[in-house]
C-alpha cells in the first residue's frame, strides 16, 4: 500500500510558475508515477508520467515543454515543475502511481493516487 500527498498548489498569475510535489509513504523506487489534473466539470486527464526503467518521460500535449516530471527515490517525493502557466492550467493536480507500465496515459493505469492540490492560474 502506497500513500500519496501532494503540496505546492497556490495562486499564481498566468506566466508564473509553479513546483508541486507528493511525498509518499511506501518506497516508489521501483515503480512508475503519473501527474494527472481535472478541472471544474471536465474528466480527469493524463499530464505527465515517467517510466521507471529508463526514466524516459512523457507529456500530455497541451504541457509538453512547459512542464517536467522529475522524481527523488531518496526522499520518496515526485516533482511536477510547472513554468509558463497559463490560466487554462487551473485544476486539481493529483500524482498516481503506476504498478504495472501497460500504458501511462489513462488514470486506470494506475493503483494508488493522492488526495489532489488546487493549482489557480489568473489571466
Amino acid at each position: 500500500q502506497v500513500q500519496l500527498v501532494e503540496s505546492g498548489g497556490g495562486l499564481v498569475q498566468a506566466g508564473g510558475s509553479l513546483r508541486l510535489s507528493c511525498l509518499a509513504s511506501g518506497r516508489i523506487s521501483t515503480y512508475a508515477m503519473g501527474w494527472f489534473r481535472q478541472a471544474p466539470g471536465k474528466e480527469r486527464e493524463f499530464v505527465a508520467a515517467r517510466r521507471r526503467s529508463d526514466g524516459s518521460t512523457f507529456y500530455a500535449d497541451s504541457v509538453k515543454g512547459r512542464f517536467t516530471i522529475s522524481r527523488d527515490n531518496v526522499k520518496n517525493t515526485v516533482f511536477l515543475q510547472m513554468d509558463s502557466l497559463k490560466p487554462e492550467d487551473t485544476a486539481v493536480y493529483y500524482c498516481a502511481v503506476n504498478t504495472i507500465w501497460r500504458g501511462y496515459d489513462s488514470a486506470n493505469d494506475y493503483a494508488y493516487w493522492g488526495q489532489g492540490t488546487q493549482v489557480t492560474v489568473s489571466s
